[in-house]
């Protein structure tokens, strides 16, 4: 087996934290991220104790700021000459419209806009690696449609409809970076985990669901399956390719959220 670096963002708890113990079972160089330093080297010192592999290691970063998201695509960056996998798998989910210290609704903000600057920020360390990997943790709940005017719920805000609204982001982010890497050695997947019982379903559904094994085993696959060492442009349900709202595949719509995401984030310089 192929040793692999791999970040993960919001690895701390839940899918995440059994994603990074998974990965970090089988040997690969496992970047843990979360925003709380001391449940971050909690989680780090607990994964690196029953995993038995010392060659893991962690960032700390608030994805709800932009400032913070750039701090540590910064810091990947001079430590690493090259990531073979980011695993974009954090997110919230907010009953009340919150704003970020950017201004930006918190839900969007965390679920969508934090992945898409963090890639694009990453993006020439990931191209590398021999097969650099890109996997979006979205959701079965992704929307069926979007509405430009109302992505940071100005008009009305509603905490099922801007978390469907994220996760339907993140698929169209997905789609739409692959046309952009289809000349690279840089795959783009994303997946639904499945129901699982997460403090975030809890929060946002009040109820149970499968195992946090059960819901690692996709973004797993998809981080080192040589079944996938090619395919890219894909949403997987169980370790399967799927099919997503059809609006996911609307070039249009998907580079309207990409031109508008572009802004909102500053990139100044767009990546090739």
């Amino acid at each position: 087996m192929e040793t692999k670096i791999i970040l993960i963002t919001g690895s701390t708890d839940g899918i995440g934290k059994q994603t990074a113990f998974e990965l970090a079972s089988m040997g690969h160089k496992v970047i843990i991220h979360g925003r709380n330093p001391q449940r971050v080297k909690t989680v780090f010192n607990e994964i690196k104790e029953q995993t038995g592999n010392s060659d893991i290691n962690f960032v700390v970063a608030d994805l709800s700021s932009l400032e913070n998201v750039r701090h540590l695509a910064a810091e990947i960056n001079s430590k690493y000459d090259m990531l073979d996998v980011l695993l974009n798998n954090a997110g919230v989910f907010s009953s009340q419209r919150e704003l970020s210290k950017d201004g930006f609704e918190i839900t969007f903000a965390v679920n969508h806009l934090a992945h898409f600057l963090l890639t694009n920020l990453l993006l020439d360390t990931i191209k590398q690696s021999d097969q650099g990997r890109i996997v979006t943790v979205s959701s079965m709940a992704h929307s069926s449609d979007i509405d430009f005017d109302n992505l940071q719920g100005e008009k009305f805000f509603d905490g099922y409809t801007a978390y469907a609204s994220s996760k339907l982001c993140n698929i169209l982010f997905t789609f739409h970076l692959t046309e952009k890497l289809s000349e690279t050695n840089v795959t783009a997947n994303c997946l639904h985990p499945g129901v699982i019982s997460t403090k975030l379903l809890h929060a946002g559904w009040g109820m149970g669901g499968g195992s946090l094994k059960q819901g690692a085993e996709t973004s797993v696959y998809l981080a080192t399956s040589t079944d996938v060492d090619n395919v890219t442009g894909k949403y997987f349900v169980s370790k399967r390719p799927s099919h997503a709202a059809v609006i996911s595949y609307d070039s249009e719509i998907q580079q309207r959220l990409w031109d508008d995401s572009f802004e909102m984030t500053g990139i100044h310089t767009k990546p090739t």
